[in-house]
């Protein structure tokens, strides 16, 4: 389409606008927000952490994690934080995943729409 230019007094009236408007089709593409899915997965691999940590636990009320594999004995904070490092690793991992899928799913399907756009030069 074609160029308008449209002389135009400002508020003042010392100095004029030039604003020059044309329509335009762009290209619209909805996307997820990746950061958001990467936080949520880890904030749910903290708390499967949680729970795996203090909702299984032994019964001799020493407080302690005994290994049946090398025998060493470990307390709650060192359980939590080895689930920690690996459910919350795993968690951002999922999340990542999903926003990709979301991403493929989602943005195959562009939009063409047209648009206004104005340009505006103040002129002294």
């Amino acid at each position: 389409m074609a160029d308008e230019v449209k002389p135009h007094a400002g508020a003042s009236g010392a100095s004029a606008e030039l604003i020059e408007e044309s329509v335009e089709t762009v290209t619209v593409r909805r996307a997820p927000k990746v950061i958001v899915f990467l936080v949520l997965g880890a904030a749910l691999g903290i708390l499967l952490a949680v729970i795996l940590t203090y909702g299984f636990g032994v019964a001799d009320g020493s407080g302690n994690e005994q290994s049946t594999m090398s025998g060493a004995s470990y307390t709650k904070g060192q359980v939590f934080g080895f689930l920690v490092l690996v459910c919350g690793v795993a968690g951002l991992a999922v999340g990542g995943i999903v926003a990709l899928v979301l991403d493929w799913t989602v943005g195959r399907r562009p939009r063409r729409i047209e648009v206004d756009r104005e340009h505006v030069t103040t002129v002294d």
